[in-house]
């Protein structure tokens, strides 16, 4: 998957079918010119519908799409014939996609499962026709329900990326080349701030044929709660993921306040965050001899797992490995 086509936040404007009128016939036969009412019912509008499909990883197939509309439902007609019912319009999404109104920002649904159909606008329902309205006192009704008007809206659709594990760390802390080595991710690697533009996915292999889905978010910068950098664009990646890897470098002027620094952009973001399990890596530990490694292990943060860990020398890897899936599984 190309960095470019990985799209995350769509706005489009979606409107359900009207449904269709029913008909007002009057039925009239050579036998009995006045037979009375026979209008049908009109048909249903067609829905609003978000499908899950876990082949899509992002939503580049929607970047150009402005409007998506619905069938109308059609007219009854005499002899008691139905309308047909509107052709729902379904838009198939990636997992982890949640829908809120473009205006107001409030949260409608999400799709979280492949299959799962979210109907986001109803259709109109179709109108009754006269030979509902027909009773001893009124023979022959000359009128039929109009069908209900569909339901139009701007809504923004957002990916929020599902994985187990999340990457968080600021601009150059070593997690695309963390995740390039773990797993058959492809991302850039350079040695410059926010090399990485968008989120990666890399499936990481594990003892006995297991697995567990990675993500490297965009490196997160002071102040991204409040919009700065990449900002709020890639902090909502992290809400899904059920661990969180803090990755900061050994060479870093001072680890823990650099941990804390990040624990506040998230909890500012979403105090919830603070709830998720978390793993602190000390990267590039290549750049630095073991007696320097041992003490910077009396300036570490408490209560999280640590581990030093280089991604040149593979040092360590897999008993990150061996611990992210012991937090995955607790």
């Amino acid at each position: 998957m190309a960095n470019e086509n990985f799209i995350d936040y769509v706005k489009i404007f979606f409107r359900s079918g009207k449904g269709g009128a029913g008909s007002a016939h009057l039925q009239r036969t050579a036998q009995d010119p006045k037979a009375g009412p026979d209008g049908g019912d009109g048909g249903k509008g067609g829905d609003i519908i978000l499908k899950g499909n876990r082949n899509l990883w992002t939503l580049l197939h929607l970047r150009y799409t402005k409007h998506i509309f619905a069938e109308d439902g059609e007219n009854g007609s005499s002899n008691q014939c139905f309308g047909r019912n509107g052709k729902n319009a379904v838009v198939e999404v990636p997992l982890g996609t949640v829908v809120k109104d473009a205006e107001t920002d409030e949260f409608i649904g999400e799709v979280v499962e492949d299959g799962q159909e979210f109907v986001v606008l109803k259709g109109g329902r179709g109108g009754l026709g006269n030979v509902h309205f027909k009773s001893a006192t009124r023979q022959t009704p000359r009128f039929a329900q109009p069908g209900e008007e569909g339901t139009e809206q701007w809504l923004v659709l957002e990916l929020k990326v599902l994985a187990d594990v999340g990457l968080v760390g600021f601009p150059n802390a070593g997690k695309s080349t963390l995740i390039s080595v773990l797993s058959n991710a492809k991302p850039k690697i350079a040695d410059y701030p926010f090399t990485t533009l968008r989120p990666n996915l890399g499936m990481v292999a594990y003892r006995n044929h297991q697995s567990f889905v990675i993500a490297d978010i965009p490196g997160i910068i002071e102040g991204a709660s409040e919009g700065k950098g990449l900002g709020l664009r890639f902090l909502r990646h992290i809400e899904r993921n059920s661990v969180l890897l803090f990755m900061i470098p050994c060479n870093t002027e001072s680890i823990k306040k650099e941990y804390k620094i990040l624990l506040h952009e998230l909890q500012t973001y979403n105090p919830e965050l603070m709830d998720k399990k978390r793993i602190l890596a000390i990267t590039k530990c290549d750049l630095m001899i073991e007696k320097e490694l041992k003490l910077l292990q009396k300036k570490l943060p408490n209560n999280i797992p640590v581990l030093f860990i280089s991604s040149v020398n593979h040092q360590n890897l897999q008993q990150l490995k061996d611990e992210i899936w012991k937090q995955l599984v607790i």
